[in-house]
């Protein structure tokens, strides 16, 4: 009796077994009648990620009540594979806290997960790896592949496009330089008198003179005088007043003139006005004068126009009018001089000779100017290295040694000036957006906004460094405002992966730069576009510019639907 028991036992577990592995299997062999909807179709990688977005529509009669199963998405691809995080679902008679998935009507899974992104992925397939469970027994799926992967556009982002700041020097070719004078006369006189042809200030202006004509770049440009007449007295006394002060200073300047042998024959070399009553002046000296009824005689300017009126009220005001007449008139009968003449700079063939042979002949501004009158890199890092010898506590010249040594790619050697150039005058923004794209050059994108976050003012190379930080983020609108109206490269990308293909193929167009990428990025806009013309003929540019671009296109998947195509061979092999 025992052992007809044991036998028993020993059936109905067999049986169980049985049942439990043959409903499993039925399940893998329905396998396929679970509907994968993948979004994108084709894997995208963003931000150094690749997202993926999974429905899962497990149909009515599928799903084993006691069973539970663990799906597993995972790109393949050649040399390895990345598996994104498992998720389960179970049957209704599982206790379990997975999604339940009914027999009698199916269900619904969504799905939505990411990996870090791999260049291997550029050719992969997405696969969903399930393996079944009913109790004790265990049943694994094959692979079924649910999509292809991964577009890697996002990739294409020029590093060249990190853009680095320099100190502008303030050379100029041409600098004007004005010396003023002025000389006074007695009331109703137009006298030049020797007190005033000898004061200080018409010493200063004859000498101004006498240096420039002695120099060899200094060119006169003429000379303004204005006469003027205090606003008392009649009219006509004052018009002829203001003439014949304007002439007297005349005289005066072409005494001076013809004894250091300036040259005055040109027509408009003289520039002569005069002024019979001078109210703008009498208004100004009372502004800044301390005379009592001072805000009523302006309240008097400012209430009349009529110069008779305006003389009768202030002359209504007898003890004002005194300090007037003994202390703000005399100023006003006078002549007014200013001598302008323009120093011009050494030539450009000059600035080049000295920067090369002896650059301590020049000044801080003239040598950080002959550095741009070259396009040779490594000149400029002489050029500028030498402007930091004799100027080492201006931060420019060491700023501008790390950006010449950053446009030759020496990161390290840049990151040293920049670091020399903020121990000069911290937090410059220029500096500060300098170190930013050193750091962004190197990866850290952490450190590289810090820097950027304390270079506002360092213009568009900070609006572009940040926008190729939304870049990196995946923030792409973000990145297109930043960009702004730039036609780089990088500005166009954003502009395709935010899905605003006309903008991107305008701004490609308006590219001046002849370069393999901005085609290839042309070509990407005509795939999406659907316009293979363009498509063919700008890959057929790119690899033409670059041949790089024939393998990476063969493995991107921008161009997949071409791949069997025989003209897309032709230009990619």
């Amino acid at each position: 009796m025992k052992r007809t028991s044991m036998k028993v036992f020993a059936y109905l577990a067999l049986a169980i077994a049985v049942s439990g592995c043959s409903g499993l299997n039925k399940m893998k062999t329905n396998a396929p009648d679970i509907a994968y909807t993948v979004t994108p179709e084709v894997l995208e990688s963003h931000a150094g990620k690749v997202d993926v977005n999974i429905r899962v529509q497990i149909p009515a009669g599928y799903f084993d009540k006691k069973a539970v199963l663990e799906a597993t998405p995972v790109l393949v691809y050649e040399g390895g594979e990345t598996a994104y995080p498992s998720y389960t679902v179970q049957g209704e008679r599982v206790e379990g806290n997975a999604q339940t998935i009914s027999k009698a009507s199916g269900g619904q899974v969504t799905y939505t997960n990411t990996v870090p992104y791999d260049e291997k992925m550029r050719i992969s397939d997405l696969v969903v790896r399930i393996k079944a469970t009913r109790g004790s027994q265990e049943v694994v799926f094959d692979d079924y592949k649910i999509a292809e992967g991964v577009i890697s556009t996002s990739g294409l982002l020029s590093a060249k496009g990190i853009e680095g700041s320099t100190g502008d020097d303030k050379f100029q070719r041409i600098i004007p330089h004005t010396k003023s004078a002025e000389v006074l006369f007695l009331i109703q006189q137009a006298t030049l008198r020797n007190t005033e042809l000898t004061k200080a200030e018409i010493k200063t202006l004859n000498e101004f003179i006498k240096t420039a004509q002695a120099a060899g770049n200094q060119e006169f440009k003429g000379i303004e005088i204005s006469g003027y007449a205090s606003p008392d007295g009649p009219a006509d006394l004052n018009t002829r007043l203001s003439a014949q002060r304007e002439q007297a200073a005349k005289k005066m300047m072409d005494s001076e003139l013809k004894k250091n042998k300036v040259d005055a024959s040109a027509a408009n070399f003289f520039n002569l006005k005069n002024t019979p009553e001078d109210w703008e002046g009498f208004r100004a000296l009372m502004e800044q004068s301390n005379v009592q009824d001072k805000d009523l005689i302006l309240r008097v300017l400012s209430m009349y126009n009529d110069p008779e009126v305006r003389e009768r009220e202030i002359k209504n005001m007898s003890n004002t009018y005194k300090v007037i007449a003994d202390e703000i008139l005399p100023k006003l009968r006078r002549s007014k001089l200013n001598v302008n003449v323009e120093e011009i700079g050494k030539s450009d063939a000059e600035l080049t000779s000295l920067a090369n042979s002896n650059p301590s002949e020049l000044n801080v501004e003239e040598i950080l100017f002959a550095a741009t009158l070259t396009k040779d890199v490594d000149q400029q890092v002489k050029i500028y290295r030498a402007a930091a010898s004799q100027f080492p506590n201006d931060w420019r010249t060491h700023n501008n040694v790390g950006y010449a040594l950053y446009q030759k790619d020496d990161l390290d050697g840049a990151k040293v000036a920049f670091e020399k150039a903020n121990s000069v005058k911290a937090n410059q923004p220029e500096v500060m957006n300098n170190l930013g794209a050193v750091e962004l050059r190197k990866g850290n994108i952490a450190k590289a906004e810090e820097y950027f976050g304390n270079a506002a003012g360092a213009g568009s190379e900070l609006d572009n460094n940040l926008g190729v930080i939304a870049l990196h983020k995946g923030l792409y609108d973000e990145a297109i405002r930043y960009f702004g109206n730039s036609t780089s490269n990088n500005a166009a990308l954003a502009k395709i992966l935010g899905g605003k293909y006309d903008a991107a193929l305008s701004t490609l167009n308006a590219n001046t730069v002849e370069d393999g990428l901005k085609y290839y990025l042309k070509a990407i806009v005509g795939v999406r576009t659907n316009d293979s013309d363009m498509m063919f003929a700008s890959l057929r540019k790119a690899v033409q510019l670059d041949s790089k671009y024939k393998k990476t296109a063969t493995t991107d998947r921008e161009f997949g639907k071409y791949f069997a195509d025989a003209t897309f061979k032709s230009i990619v092999q």
